[in-house]
């Protein structure tokens, strides 16, 4: 495992290595319910020199499948592609995007459903994970923002080192997968203010489905990579 200096973030972690890893029924959920339960917990990433990579869950999106516009899977269309959808709650989905890129999901409960892990807050192996970002910026040599290492789908995976190869139809819970797991975290404050806001890049969905509020977020979490500033306000109004 890596042992080069620790961040502050990091010595906070040191001893918590043994967090519970959760298993298939931890992840037996319908879609949203699952978006919003991984929200807090811990993506566990150990590479094959054994580094150890973590990350919290604070930005998920729903896809419901079956009558969802915004899903692949929308109507039933089941293809090659997809089928890590159909498979069991805590199946691995990695696809491409833009031809270079790969996004994770996690399959859930019903048939065709998954939820995207959007971002994460970095929270262990930092410098491996900023390398690994660096590496792939062309051009330059610059220095990555802590929060900034896992702020979209495809920089988690970037910096994680997420591939369609390792992990497309890896079911997650399995504990002889020992390349990638979850962990719940007692500590974590589970009274966080969640924002429930519309999905990003499904435009040609329409309206109805483009406008949904199956994207959720952790208020004020410097990780989330795009924050929707009229949904938070009008959290803070609820509030008064």
């Amino acid at each position: 495992m890596f042992c080069g200096v620790f961040s502050k973030m990091e010595n906070m972690y040191l001893n918590k290595m043994n967090y519970k890893r959760l298993l298939k029924e931890d992840l037996d959920k319908p879609s949203k319910e699952l978006s919003l339960y991984l929200l807090g917990k811990i993506l566990v990433r150990k590479l094959k020199d054994e580094t150890i990579l973590k990350g919290r869950i604070v930005e998920t999106e729903s896809y419901l499948g079956g009558e969802d516009k915004g899903s692949n899977t929308f109507n039933g269309r089941r293809t090659a592609a997809n089928e890590p959808m159909y498979m069991p709650a805590g199946t691995c989905f990695v696809y491409m995007t833009y031809g270079m890129y790969y996004c994770f999901n996690i399959s859930s409960k019903e048939p065709g459903a998954a939820v995207l892990i959007r971002a994460l807050e970095p929270i262990y192996g930092l410098e491996i994970m900023e390398k690994f970002r660096v590496g792939k910026r062309k051009g330059t040599n610059k220095l990555i923002k802590t929060s900034k290492l896992c702020d979209g789908p495809s920089k988690l995976c970037i910096a994680m080192n997420i591939t369609k190869a390792d992990f497309n139809k890896v079911d997650i819970t399995d504990p002889e997968n020992t390349a990638m797991w979850l962990e719940d975290d007692p500590e974590f404050d589970q009274e966080k203010i969640i924002v429930h806001t519309s999905r990003i890049g499904i435009a040609s969905a329409g309206v109805e489905w483009a406008n949904k509020p199956l994207r959720f977020y952790i208020l004020n979490n410097d990780s989330v990579s795009k924050r929707d500033k009229k949904a938070e306000k009008d959290l803070e109004s609820n509030d008064d």
